[in-house]
């Protein structure tokens, strides 16, 4: 059995994430969406709160799965006999971090990291720019699946 693992922040996820998930869940026979928990950042949404919408997003494909690390992600994947790490690149910037540290979770473990172009419809599109755009007013709608617009928009009118 194949399985791999798409990691990231998720704050919030986006149309761009769920596209990448979309297309590696149809190459794997299992994927798990792993939420990283990193003590130092505060995002807006809290860590139960990012699984739960990942929960609502991916429900549909039956060989997803949604969970949270905390520490290396290459110990995660050897916990949990994953294979692959897949990275969904926007830009040749994101190549150069990301070649970066494939190449150090290599030498950790025999785990490998494979690349997928984002959907050019999605290449501008960052968590970090949806939560300024929306912050200000913008409309992300047509960023952002419908369960994630309605939690940014309580989320924001509640600050």
């Amino acid at each position: 059995m194949t399985h791999a693992v798409c990691p990231g922040s998720f704050d919030p996820p986006t149309l761009g994430h769920l596209d990448i998930i979309e297309r590696v869940a149809g190459l794997f026979d299992q994927v798990t969406v792993a939420v990283l928990v990193n003590p130092d950042k505060t995002g807006l949404f809290a860590i139960d709160e990012r699984l739960d919408l990942l929960r609502a997003i991916t429900g549909q494909w039956p060989n997803v799965t949604v969970d949270s690390f905390s520490g290396l992600l290459v110990e995660y994947c050897t916990r949990n006999n994953i294979a692959a790490i897949v990275k969904g690149l926007r830009a040749v910037s994101d190549f150069d971090y990301e070649l970066q540290m494939a190449q150090m979770n290599s030498g950790l473990a025999k785990v490998d990291t494979l690349f997928m172009p984002t959907n050019p419809e999605y290449s501008f599109l960052s968590s970090s720019l949806v939560k300024q755009v929306a912050t200000y007013g913008g409309d992300v709608s047509r960023l952002l699946p419908p369960v994630v617009q309605q939690a940014l928009a309580a989320k924001l009118a509640a600050s």
